[in-house]
C-alpha cells in the first residue's frame, strides 16, 4: 500500500517507538504497519493531512470499515492502532490535540476461547507418539520434533511464537523449568513436565538409537528447520497440527497452537489452579487478559456446590 512521503516518515518513527520503548515484537509491528497504512490511505483519498486530522475523519473511517463488513474485533484493533498513533503524533508535536480521545469503539460480544477436552489432547499426543514409532528417516525426525513440540506446548502454554523460536540453550541448567522471553522482552519461568522432557530427549537424541537417521546436528534453535528463520515457522507448526488432528479423529478446524494454549489454561483452572498463577504461566501482563477464563472457574464452583452442598441432593417440595 502506497503512503505519501511525509506520512511514511511518521509511520516509521511510530513503529520505531513501539519497538524501542515498548519492546513490540516483529509480528506486532507488522500488524500496526498494516493498520496505520490502511488509515493513511483513507486520509489521502480524502485529501486530509495529519495536522488537519480530526474526530470526524476517524469516525468516518470507522463507519466505512463497518459498511465494508469488517468484523467488530478487527475494527476495534484498527481503532486501537489509531489511538496509539494519535498519542504519538501529539507527543511529537505533529497535531495540536488528540482527535481519537473519547471515541467509542465497536461493541464486542464476549468471546470464549476455543479449547479441547483432556481426552482430545491425549488423543493428539498419542497420535504424535505413534508416528515416531511408525516412521523412518527424515519423516521420523519430523515426527519426533512434532511430538516434542506438542508435549512442550501443552506442558507450558507458551505462545506459538515463543515455542518455535526457543533457543537450544534453554535446556541448559535446571531442565525441569524453561526461562521464556515473551512479549515486551519480559521473562518468565514455566515448569516442564516429565513427559515433555522425555519427548525432547528422544528428539534431540536422533541418531543415537536409530541406524537409518543421521545424528542430530546442533544448531542455535531447539526446533531447527530449513526455513529462512532457521527454526520451524508458526505456519508450518499449525499445518502439522491440523494433519495430526485428522490422524487423531478430531476436526482439524478445532486444532491450532493457540487452541492448545487455551487448553493448557482451561485444564489447569478446572483442576484447581488460581487465576493469578495461570496469568504468570501464560505471560499475560494484565490479569484482565486472563479473566476470559473465569467461565472455567464459574463452572468449577457450580459443580462444587452441586456435588458437595448438603442441600443439593434434596428434591424440591410440592
Amino acid at each position: 500500500m502506497t503512503v505519501a512521503a511525509p506520512q511514511r516518515q511518521h509511520l516509521e518513527a511510530f513503529l520505531e517507538m513501539l519497538a524501542a520503548e515498548r519492546g513490540a515484537a516483529a509480528n506486532t509491528l507488522q500488524a500496526y504497519r498494516r493498520d496505520v497504512e490502511h488509515f493513511f490511505a483513507f486520509l489521502e483519498a480524502r485529501g486530509t493531512s495529519l495536522p488537519g486530522l480530526g474526530r470526524g475523519e476517524i469516525g468516518d473511517y470507522l463507519r466505512e470499515l463497518s459498511l465494508a463488513g469488517l468484523a467488530a474485533t478487527s475494527r476495534a484493533r484498527r481503532l486501537s492502532a489509531i489511538r496509539q498513533l494519535c498519542r504519538f503524533l501529539l507527543a511529537e508535536g505533529v497535531i495540536a490535540e488528540d482527535p481519537a480521545h473519547g471515541i467509542a469503539g465497536p461493541k464486542l460480544g464476549r468471546t470464549l476461547p476455543g479449547t479441547l477436552s483432556v481426552a482430545e489432547v491425549d488423543r493428539l499426543i498419542e497420535a504424535a507418539r505413534q508416528r515416531t514409532e511408525t516412521t523412518r528417516g527424515r519423516d521420523r525426525v519430523r515426527a519426533l520434533r512434532l511430538h516434542a513440540l506438542i508435549e512442550t506446548l501443552y506442558a507450558t502454554g507458551m505462545r506459538v511464537s515463543e515455542l518455535v523460536s526457543l533457543p537450544r540453550a534453554v535446556l541448559v541448567g535446571d531442565r525441569r523449568v524453561l526461562t521464556i522471553k515473551g512479549k515486551g522482552g519480559r521473562e518468565r519461568i514455566v515448569p516442564l513436565t516429565g513427559a515433555a522432557l522425555q519427548a525432547l530427549d528422544r528428539y534431540l537424541g536422533v541418531g543415537q538409537d536409530a541406524d537409518d537417521v543421521a545424528p542430530m546436528i546442533a544448531t542455535k534453535w531447539l526446533f531447527a528447520s530449513r526455513s529462512a528463520e532457521g527454526h520451524l515457522t508458526r505456519q508450518r507448526l499449525a499445518q502439522e497440527l491440523k494433519e495430526l488432528a485428522v490422524a487423531a479423529g478430531i476436526d482439524p478446524g478445532r486444532v491450532s497452537p493457540h487452541v492448545l494454549r487455551h487448553a493448557f489454561a482451561s485444564h489447569l483452572l478446572d483442576r484447581g489452579a488460581d487465576l493469578r498463577s495461570v496469568q504468570q504461566l501464560l505471560g499475560h501482563a494484565d490479569i484482565s487478559t486472563t479473566q476470559i477464563y473465569t467461565h472455567v472457574l464459574e463452572e468449577r464452583l457450580k459443580k462444587l456446590v452441586f456435588d458437595h452442598h448438603p442441600l443439593a441432593a434434596r428434591k424440591p417440595s410440592g
